[in-house]
């Protein structure tokens, strides 16, 4: 066989598996709740955190 062919009978096989797939559902698990937590922490510490965490980004991209 020379590049680019193929088994006919394997082109069928797989034709024939790919019917037996069950399609996948992305909204099975879609929640329209509310999330919220409490923190200790003041808005200026959390910004300043991440203002530390992208630095530290920056430093491991170059």
């Amino acid at each position: 066989m020379g590049f680019g062919s193929y088994d006919e009978s394997e082109q069928q096989q797989q034709t024939a598996d790919e019917d037996d797939v069950d399609a996948v559902n992305v909204h099975q698990n879609d929640h329209d709740g509310q999330l919220s937590f409490e923190s200790d922490a003041s808005t200026d510490e959390l910004v300043s955190q991440l203002g530390t965490m992208r630095d530290e980004s920056d430093d491991a991209d170059e």
